[in-house]
């Protein structure tokens, strides 16, 4: 899964580091022995009477040299966290040891799961390390069924399908929307209780807009646990929205707004990239316009050209990034659902392209401007209800109208 750039964003590891601990295997020999305890290899046979035979002088030859076997209890396991999946799915087919010990609880199959996957959670199958099967981990029948578990097959039904929406649409890309203002839910939820935990990484997903024919959005939802709040981020005007109903009939929505970001140029629709961060309780928004095509992008360029595909091939501009710009103390529950919304229908063509565990920009160059708890957030509310009618109107002529009221 790659950004435009083609820059990697998933936590896959370098097989290099393995590749070169092999060729010094003998270094590890004397770590392995103390789990060994010689379990694999057998001592070398004696002869009949009593000696040692030339056989077994050289199956005792073999047994001190370093062997894969021996590396398996201790080192392996150690060696095999640098692999990322590609070269893991090479190891497993190398022989049946290696992919047992690779499927195993204590295995690199579970570990990269774990951490690439970490604070998501499908509805069918839980979060990656616990499988939603009611599996306990403390007691001795539950460590027998952790035993059992196919990680292997869990880590490829997980990377599948956490870059999936819901039906109606039902896979990683979005090619026709049939109704106004419909929503795209994402299969994954983000788990804000995991993700508030002091760690070295959050969630990140970002999707790709490469035909708008009007306007979309990127959203995240506290529905899941019965709530009715939202945030959204407007990747046309840079503005990111909070929004709570408060009233269903007739409809009361209070929220607040900022624009931390620059609009499109007018006249233009969005493409490009679109992300959200959530790390440590907080979220950002990420957004890359196709051919840098903003206002500030424009003044920054010397010629509008520069920010224009060239010979018909796509050209992003740089990334921006709202910064860290809102809690979740708006949200109920401990589980939010990300989402896209698009306000009409057509033809579009939208595409999941990474969910990994770190943001294109480092974290010391976001910007802190637009921290939620600051006071350039400006509020509203609106509210749908019927028009002031002439007196010549007939009742079933009137139409509902939205009335905006901004707090300022």
């Amino acid at each position: 899964m790659k950004d435009g750039g083609g820059a990697e964003h998933d936590a896959w590891r370098e097989p290099s580091a393995f590749q070169c601990a092999f060729k010094s295997a003998t270094a590890f020999q004397a770590a392995a022995r103390p789990f060994y305890a010689g379990g694999v290899c057998r001592p070398p046979r004696k002869s009949e009477g009593g000696g040692t035979s030339s056989a077994s002088t050289a199956s005792a030859t073999m047994t001190e040299s370093p062997t894969l076997a021996e590396l398996a209890e201790g080192p392996y396991f150690v060696l095999a966290l640098m692999l990322d999946a590609r070269c893991l799915c090479s190891m497993d087919a190398a022989c049946r040891l290696i992919l047992a010990l690779n499927n195993s609880h204590r295995g690199p199959w579970r570990a990269l799961g774990v951490d690439i996957f970490y604070g998501l959670e499908l509805e069918q199958d839980g979060i990656f390390e616990q499988p939603a099967s009611g599996i306990e981990a403390d007691g001795s029948e539950g460590a027998r069924k952790l035993a059992h578990v196919d990680w292997k097959g869990r880590f490829r039904r997980f990377r599948a399908n956490v870059r999936m929406f819901v039906a109606p649409f039902g896979g990683p890309e979005i090619s026709a929307v049939a109704h106004p203002d419909e929503v795209a839910y994402f299969r994954s939820r983000l788990c804000t209780d995991i993700l508030i935990e002091d760690s070295a990484h959050g969630v990140y997903l970002e999707v790709e807009v490469l035909l708008n024919p009007d306007n979309l959005s990127m959203a995240v939802v506290d529905f899941e646990a019965g709530g009715c709040s939202s945030i959204t981020f407007s990747p046309d005007t840079g503005a990111v929205i909070r929004e709570r109903k408060v009233r269903e009939a007739p409809r009361k929505v209070e929220g607040a707004y900022i624009q931390p970001l620059p609009t499109v140029l007018p006249g233009r629709r969005f493409h490009g990239l679109m992300g959200l961060y959530l790390h440590r309780g907080r979220l950002a928004f990420f957004r890359r316009c196709m051919g840098g095509l903003t206002e500030q992008a424009q003044d920054l360029s010397s010629s509008p050209l520069e920010w224009l595909p060239a010979s018909g091939e796509t050209q992003l501009g740089p990334w921006e990034t709202t910064g860290s710009i809102s809690d979740l103390s708006w949200a109920e529950g401990r589980r939010l659902t990300p989402c896209l919304a698009f306000r009409d229908e057509g033809a579009y063509r939208v595409r999941v392209v990474c969910v990994g565990t770190q943001p294109p920009l480092p974290l010391e160059r976001w910007s802190a401007a637009g921290d939620g708890g600051g006071s350039s957030w400006s509020g509203f509310d609106w509210e749908v209800g019927p028009p002031a009618l002439p007196e010549a109107a007939a009742p079933e002529a009137a139409a509902p109208e939205e009335t905006w009221e901004v707090l300022t």
